[in-house]
């Protein structure tokens, strides 16, 4: 069990953690990500956000490419380690789509429901399969990918949005297990399920394993 730190000791604490970049501007992706790496039995790392002037490329074709490009990226800018993760949605009868591209399917979360709705207007229900996936990636800081980890969680697509939680496609992707879209879900079940929570799971026995701090 993690001892408890007092106010006296934060400060010496934090100067003997190692600095880990999160490879977003994001702070919910920030409280997360510290989140994951606080409830790790001997955490230390020091989570922060990129710097606002880095804007790391995604031009892989696939989420693990991404992952690994950005984390590489902002290590070598920064000569720090850091982490970043890729993510999004994959349907079968899409051919894979949006996939690498489903943040950029379309300008906001509501459009990029009904693009997809509008795409699969022929298509049964029973022919909906898909997929979320995302991969994480962590980088030294010479740009040298130390572990990539990668978590799925199949689904469907239903023909119309149900739920009010969640964020991006979260209301249209059903998994039959549940019985509820990851907009039904409460947070714990989503991080028990979903593919994020599954590759940060992948992550803390790949750094088990490496023994990296952490």
């Amino acid at each position: 069990m993690r001892r408890k730190i007092y106010p006296g000791e934060q400060s010496q604490l934090h100067a003997s953690m190692t600095p880990l970049i999160l490879a977003s501007g994001n702070p919910g992706k920030l409280r997360e990500f510290t989140h994951f790496f606080n409830s790790l039995p001997e955490s230390h790392w020091n989570l922060q956000l990129k710097p606002p002037n880095l804007d790391p490329e995604e031009t892989g074709t696939t989420f693990a490419e991404n992952a690994q490009q950005k984390a590489r990226s902002v290590a070598l800018a920064t000569q720090q380690w850091a982490i970043a993760d890729d993510s999004g949605l994959a349907i079968e009868a899409l051919d894979g789509a949006p996939g690498v591209y489903s943040a950029r399917y379309a300008d906001t979360d509501a459009a990029r429901i009904a693009r997809v709705l509008q795409e699969l207007d022929q298509i049964p229900q029973a022919s909906r399969e898909a997929a979320f996936w995302a991969a994480i990636a962590l980088s030294n800081p010479q740009g040298e990918i130390q572990s990539l980890a990668t978590g799925q969680c199949p689904g469907q697509i239903l023909t119309a949005p149900r739920g009010d939680g969640g964020f991006g496609y979260d209301p249209i992707f059903y998994v039959p297990e549940l019985d509820l879209t990851f907009a039904e879900m409460t947070y714990e079940q989503k991080q028990a399920i979903g593919h994020r929570g599954k590759a940060l799971m992948a992550l803390r026995s790949q750094l088990d394993q490496l023994g990296y701090p952490g």
